[in-house]
Formats: C-alpha cells, sequence, structure tokens
C-alpha cells in the first residue's frame, strides 16, 4: 500500500536535535478558543474492519471516557501568529531551518531535495508556519486555514498557552463520530466521490491531479464543509491532527512488535484525520477509525492539530 500521508514516516531531526526550551507558561488572560462539549460514557474506539490492518486500526474495543471540550477546528495561523507573538517561541521547523513541502506547491528553484519512497514531498528551506510553501509564502491569504509545519512538542505547547492539552486519540475518535454508532466517516458511511464532498480530500490521480471539485486544491480554511454532530468542522481530510498518545500497535505479529520497538524508539506519536493529499486508492486514512505514527519532532505541510480541554 502506497502512502500519500507523509514523507516516509522520516523525522525532520536527521541532523541535530533544536535545543529543547523552557515550557510555555498559560497565558495571563483567557484566550478565546471556540469549543464543543463531548459527553463522556463508555465508547468504542478501532474497528474489526481494518482497511490498513499494519497501522493498528484494530481491534474495536470500548474505553470509559470522561465528558471533555474539543476545539471546534483546527488552530488557525491567525490563533497561533497570536501565540507566538505573546511567548516568543520558535517552532522546531524554524530552529531548524526548513521543513516538507508537497511537490505542486514549491516553486522550482526552492526545492532541495525529495524523499526515497516519497516523491511528490520536497525538503524545502525556509518552510515553516510563517512560510508554509517556503520563502516566497504569502501568508496573509492563509490566515483562516489550519497552522501547519507543527511538531508534537509545538502542538503541546500552543496547547498548555491556552490552558488545553491534545487530545488522546480515544477522545479524538469518539468526538469525530459526532454521536454516530460504528460510523466510517464523521458524516456517516458514504464514500466521497464528485457529486458529495463532505471533506478535503484529493480527488483524481493521485499525485498528478486534483480536479478539486470540493473547491480545495490545498489546505481549506479551519472551519468550512459541514461540522459534525458534536458541531466540528474538518474532521476528516485537510490537515492531519496530533493527538497526546504515543503510537503503536495492538497485536502480537512479530511485524506489529517490531513496528511497536521502533516507535517506541523514535517517540512516534498518534495523528489522526488524514489530510487533503488523502485518497482512497491510496491511503484512504481520512477514515475515523484511520492512524498514522510519527516522531514528535516530524513537520510538514499538511500537519496541524487542535486543542481539548477538561471540564
Amino acid at each position: 500500500m502506497k502512502s500519500c500521508c507523509h514523507p516516509s514516516e522520516l523525522s525532520n531531526m536527521s541532523e541535530a536535535d533544536p535545543p529543547m526550551r523552557a515550557p510555555v507558561r498559560r497565558a495571563l488572560s483567557p484566550v478565546f478558543v471556540d469549543k464543543a462539549q463531548i459527553p463522556g460514557g463508555l465508547v468504542q474506539v478501532g474497528t474489526d474492519r481494518p482497511y490498513l490492518t499494519a497501522d493498528g486500526e484494530g481491534p474495536a474495543r470500548k474505553l470509559r471516557l470522561k465528558p471533555f471540550l474539543l476545539a471546534k477546528a483546527a488552530v488557525s495561523h491567525s490563533q497561533f501568529a497570536d501565540f507566538i507573538a505573546a511567548t516568543g517561541y520558535i517552532t522546531e521547523a524554524e530552529q531548524l531551518g526548513w521543513s516538507y513541502v508537497f511537490y505542486r506547491h514549491v516553486a522550482p528553484k526552492l526545492a532541495t531535495s525529495g524523499v526515497v519512497g516519497a516523491e511528490w514531498w520536497r525538503r524545502v528551506e525556509g518552510a515553516c508556519w510563517r512560510a508554509p510553501f517556503g520563502p516566497c509564502s504569502n501568508l496573509e491569504a492563509f490566515k483562516d486555514h489550519p497552522v501547519v509545519h507543527i511538531s508534537w512538542r509545538d502542538a503541546a505547547q500552543f496547547a498548555a498557552w491556552v490552558g488545553g492539552r491534545l487530545p488522546s486519540e480515544a477522545e479524538w475518535e469518539h468526538a469525530a463520530k459526532g454521536g454516530l454508532s460504528g460510523a466510517i466517516y464523521p458524516w456517516g458511511d458514504r464514500h466521497p466521490d464528485d457529486d458529495f464532498t463532505p471533506c478535503n480530500i484529493w480527488q483524481g490521480r493521485f499525485p498528478e491531479f486534483d480536479s478539486g471539485v470540493d473547491g480545495y486544491e490545498g489546505l481549506a480554511p479551519s472551519v468550512s464543509f459541514e461540522p459534525n454532530g458534536f458541531g466540528l468542522y474538518n474532521m476528516a481530510g485537510n490537515c492531519w491532527e496530533w493527538t497526546a498518545d504515543a503510537f503503536r500497535v495492538r497485536s502480537l505479529r512479530k511485524t506489529s512488535q517490531s513496528l511497536n520497538a521502533t516507535a517506541l524508539q523514535e517517540s512516534r506519536r498518534v495523528l489522526k484525520g488524514g489530510s487533503y493529499l488523502c485518497h482512497a486508492s491510496y491511503c484512504h486514512r481520512y477514515r475515523i477509525a484511520a492512524r498514522m505514527g510519527s516522531t514528535g519532532d516530524s513537520t510538514t505541510g499538511h500537519i496541524g492539530f487542535r486543542v481539548a480541554f477538561d471540564i
């Protein structure tokens, strides 16, 4: 199974890790985040009908969750800019000096190298949250879009600043269902097609051509498309979202145990939701049960996050 999701699950920090920074303190004044209350109780997560078994989508299991609050949308560029202005925080991509950008969004003179196993990703010097496509980016046009090129640590620091945290994988998955039992997608079981576009995913032949039938050929605004039953936007497609959980596969198979050992060694975290690059013929990871593990220092042009809050 080919993956349109991530540059081979590679860490950005293949050279030298940036210095660790002191934890960001909570903002002195409350920071507004539009939230939805998510009910607790005994919930089912995972699936007994996995599409990508190796990703650890199964088995289905019951968990008891407390009620919590979840941001209705992924954190936007403008929200993240407020965080930077208030704290002086420097993201990991900024410290490193580069990040991964999808090849169709890169000026040829900016691309420095491709990625083995995913030729549609380019390492771009200067790419970061301020410049999602590299130094020539026009950030003004993306203020209401999800902030991307964000590492797990960057996301956790923002969450702490607004008085929240990253959601667990189980919380994220429960919230994505919007009250629907056993749903494949946040809106139900109907698969997106040219006549039904409930989310921002790839349409056409990946990675050469995206028809943009859903209205977008890249990221869509954080608040776009119809929300799910809990009032949450873009819980499928648009951008991947970090969760608090370490990545592991629940299986006794030797291949799974080997993957778990690698994930533990590399401190991989769970990402949920898929992105605008997901396509049914490749990863099909915009399903609720879909997941991806990536090192916490990974940053790309399709990884963002949303914040959870305790009640």
